[in-house]
Formats: structure tokens, sequence, C-alpha cells
């Protein structure tokens, strides 16, 4: 059964929409706080967030910014906001779907259904900025392209992407490597994070691998020209 997450302050709305998803066939989990939405997402793993744009104590726009930053969970936003500029918004930031409140029941089930579907065969995958990582297979499709990793290029940039946006130390990565933390072989470490950043550069990636200063290593997206 597909889980899907409701990000909803109002209370009749979100009730109906659990309802509604019930009665369709899917799992419906209700997040009713809000400050830490984004945390209480990725751990609860849904197969799809439903996500309100005004909501207390942080927007949802945040929210949306932050999984799609973290995670590779689809969002279909539903909200009252029927400006255009808020819809390029929310899409820009990541955002699968938009839709307005109110909203006919029978255009969201198949709005949710046509994400579902694009999504299927997904949970393998890893998301950064631009491009996707399949970690069994280390295939790293980019720039409408898909190129096969050497194994240890692929587990760094896992290693990496799990990560977030905090660096990942010398130790995590040569356990990423090579299954053990007993030692820290260095110079075989600098000689396949060369390797990769090559790669990376090769394929036009924006992301790119940085040293943080006594702190080891993470993913930083350059600025579009």
């Amino acid at each position: 059964m597909k889980k899907i997450a409701i990000v909803e302050d109002e209370v009749y709305m979100r009730e109906e929409l659990c309802s509604m998803l019930e009665k369709a066939g899917y799992a419906a989990l209700a997040v009713t706080a809000f400050a830490d939405a984004a945390e209480q997402l990725t751990a609860l793993a849904p197969d799809l967030v439903i996500l309100d744009l005004n909501l207390p104590e942080i927007s949802g726009f945040q929210i949306c910014r932050d999984l799609k930053q973290k995670t590779f969970l689809p969002v279909l936003i539903l909200t009252s906001r029927d400006q255009m500029t808020d819809e390029l918004q929310a899409l820009r930031l990541g955002a699968d779907e938009y839709l307005t409140k109110p909203c006919r029941k029978e255009r969201l089930l198949a709005r949710i259904a046509n994400i579902l579907k694009r999504y299927e065969g997904r949970s393998n995958l890893l998301e950064g900025q631009g491009f996707l990582l399949d970690r069994v297979t280390y295939t790293l499709y980019t720039n409408n392209t898909s190129t096969v990793l050497p194994r240890n290029q692929g587990k760094l940039l896992e290693a990496l992407l799990a990560g977030a946006d905090k660096p990942v130390t010398a130790k995590q990565l040569c356990k990423a490597l090579w299954d053990t933390t007993e030692f820290i072989d260095g110079n075989a470490l600098q000689v396949n994070l060369s390797r990769l950043k090559k790669t990376m550069t090769n394929l036009g990636m924006r992301q790119k691998v940085v040293a943080v200063r006594g702190s080891g290593y993470r993913l930083e997206t350059e600025d579009a020209p």
C-alpha cells in the first residue's frame, strides 16, 4: 500500500484528505507539527507528500526546498494560493505538481496516480542538484545523459549525497570505499576524489566536491552563469 503524507494545518481539510486517500486505497499519514516537517517526512519516507504552502511556523516553500535538497520524495502542492508567481516558485524548488483549492477529488486522485507512476522504480535513486544517482548500479543521470560510474566514484558520490549539506569526514569516505575504519589511506582517497571531480566536471555538473578545512568534504552547487 502506497503511503501519502499530508502537511496541512486546517483540520477539516486534513481530515477530508485523509478520508479520501484511505477510501482510494492509500495509507494516509498526517503531519501536524510543521517547524520540523522536513525531518519528519524524511523519517516517514512516504511515497508522496501533499503539501500546503500557508502553514504556521514555516513556509511550505521552505519545506519543499528542504525536502528536495535532501530526498527524492515527490511533492504535490495543494494550496489556496493561485498566483502564477507562487506556482513558478514551487516548481523551481522541485515540486512535482501544483494544484489550487478547491480541487475536485477526481482531479487530485488522478494527479496523485500520475506522480506515483512516474516515481515507480526510483527507490534506488538518490537526488542531487540537477542529477540522480542509482545507488545499486552507480548510474549517474544528468544533463539528459546516463553514465555508469566506476564503483569507487559511485561510492564516494553516494556518501557525499547522504551527507546532504554537511561535511563528510575522510574517515566516513574511507568507510564507504573500503568498508573499514581501521585505517585511512589519505593518498588513495585523494586519488579517488580527484577522479570523481574530473568525471563531474567532464559531465558539466553544477555540483562540485569541495574540501571543508578541518571537517572533510561536501557537495556545493556552482551559481548558474
